[in-house]
């Protein structure tokens, strides 16, 4: 049996256990520093409770013990210690960060893996899944012209004037809308600015903004800044929440002091498990001499397991870490070092027992669902 070491028993942590638990084949051991929140999950969830704390590298190398894998379900800035911890243990990595350091730092861990040991970052909804599929898409054309990535975690039924609630990481929030994002123009990597770019559009007759925020397209830039003329990544938000975050952030100057935010928002925005998730991604380019599109979008809602009421937000990244896990497990993983989002075989993630999560969302627009798009679907005749 697997053996995982889950260091996390947060809103995703739990997720997590519960789907690695439930499906019979993997070990749990969970650890955090909240004894409470650890017997909560131990009430619910046959795992292996271990109070620690993450930052005593003793107790940690203790914790990783016996085990193939351990996943950081923690707040970015922990990462890098636990992927050094992983690597002395020979243990395999996987984290949730959207961070750009943070992901620079464990590749870096990375470049010394033993042999069937992966490092293995970014693996929830966003980076993760998104990449997953962006890639996908991208092998149906013989050149690209553009990819354009959507995604957002939203209330399904928002009130205020942030028409937000708190759905997942509070740090990772504050990253995406102050940190610099990736992007490529012209053929060029650039960076460009948080809380830009503001655009509009319409699914299923819901009008949307999306606006670039960082962190959101992993390591693709660098996978496809040779073969695309433009590749971006904006975060989907109802209208007119970019306009009072850009209040916050830039006017007020709390971008610059994000402790505060992160009090003003945790006391004043509260957290909902009523939510959808919303993934929208565009790839245009040439096939057989024409300019075609291509297009993937799904949402996927709340909903009950094991009796409980779970957010969009933690079954979407719950199962794209355990899809990763259980995807190394089997061997369909390349079979050691850093491995991108962008090297899952999207067909063997949309089959996987966990990423099939995904597969049950509704399709919006044209989905590739789990097989090939047939050449025909390109001709205009």
């Amino acid at each position: 049996m697997h053996t995982v070491l889950l260091l996390g028993a947060g809103k995703i942590g739990r997720m997590i256990a519960r789907f690695l638990v439930d499906s019979g084949d993997y070990r749990v051991r969970v650890a955090d520093a909240d004894a409470e929140s650890l017997q909560r999950l131990a009430e619910r969830v046959k795992i292996d409770p271990v109070e620690l704390d993450v930052t005593d590298g003793a107790a940690l190398r203790k914790a990783l013990a016996d085990c193939d894998s351990v996943i950081s379900a923690l707040s970015y800035y922990h990462n890098p210690a636990v992927a050094e911890a992983a690597l002395a243990a020979g243990a395999s990595y996987f984290d949730l960060t959207e961070d750009v350091e943070t992901t620079r730092r464990v590749r870096e861990v990375s470049s010394q893996a033993a042999d069937g040991q992966i490092f293995m970052p970014q693996c929830g909804l966003a980076p993760g899944f998104i990449s997953i599929v962006a890639h996908h898409l991208t092998k149906y054309f013989d050149r690209l012209d553009t990819v354009r990535m959507r995604v957002g975690a939203l209330p399904q039924f928002p009130t205020g004037a942030l028409k937000y609630n708190l759905t997942w990481s509070t740090d990772g929030l504050i990253n995406e809308y102050c940190n610099p994002c990736d992007a490529v123009y012209a053929g060029r990597r650039i960076d460009v600015l948080p809380l830009e770019g503001l655009e509009h559009f319409s699914v299923d007759g819901v009008r949307y903004e999306a606006f670039n925020t960082s962190g959101g397209l992993g390591t693709l830039c660098e996978t496809l800044e040779d073969r695309v003329r433009e590749l971006n990544y904006k975060t989907i938000r109802y209208q007119g929440h970019r306009d009072q975050m850009l209040l916050l952030v830039n006017e007020l100057q709390l971008g610059e002091h994000r402790d505060t935010l992160k009090e003003i928002l945790e006391r004043s925005v509260p957290i909902t498990f009523q939510d959808v998730v919303v993934t929208f991604c565009t790839v245009t380019g040439w096939r057989d001499g024409q300019l075609v599109q291509v297009t993937d979008a799904r949402k996927i809602y709340h909903e009950y397991i094991g009796e409980e009421n779970w957010s969009a937000i933690q079954i979407t990244t719950a199962a794209g870490i355990c899809a990763a896990v259980d995807m190394h497990a089997a061997g369909k993983l390349p079979g050691s070092g850093f491995v991108r989002q962008e090297q899952v075989d999207f067909d063997e993630f949309i089959a996987n027992r966990f990423g099939k999560r995904y597969d049950a969302a509704t399709a919006t627009r044209f989905s590739t669902g789990a097989g090939a798009l047939p050449k025909s679907s390109f001709n205009r005749s």
